[in-house]
């Protein structure tokens, strides 16, 4: 049986959902406090989108590809990303 797309699959790839832009549908956005960073990557980790960046002090979150699931502020043990409501 061949498959349409590549979503129609239980082995399908997630590469084109990571690698596609949020747009205006997120409605949270997280925020890193940069003096509780302490650099450990768990939100880098954790993050489904890989849109974590490392920044020289902290690890940032890249809003054209971050959806707002809030994964990195869950997974911080310094509790350094609070997510806060989009802006209209």
């Amino acid at each position: 049986m061949k498959f349409q797309t590549d979503y129609e699959s239980p082995w399908a790839s997630c590469r084109n959902i990571i690698k596609s832009k949020t747009g205006e549908w997120r409605f949270q956005r997280p925020v890193t406090k940069v003096s509780k960073c302490r650099q450990c990557g768990w939100c880098f980790i954790y993050c489904p989108c890989g849109c974590r960046e490392v920044k020289e002090t902290h690890f940032d979150a890249n809003l054209e590809y971050c959806k707002g699931c809030g994964i990195c502020a869950r997974a911080c043990p310094a509790k350094a990303i609070a997510l806060v409501r989009e802006e209209e």
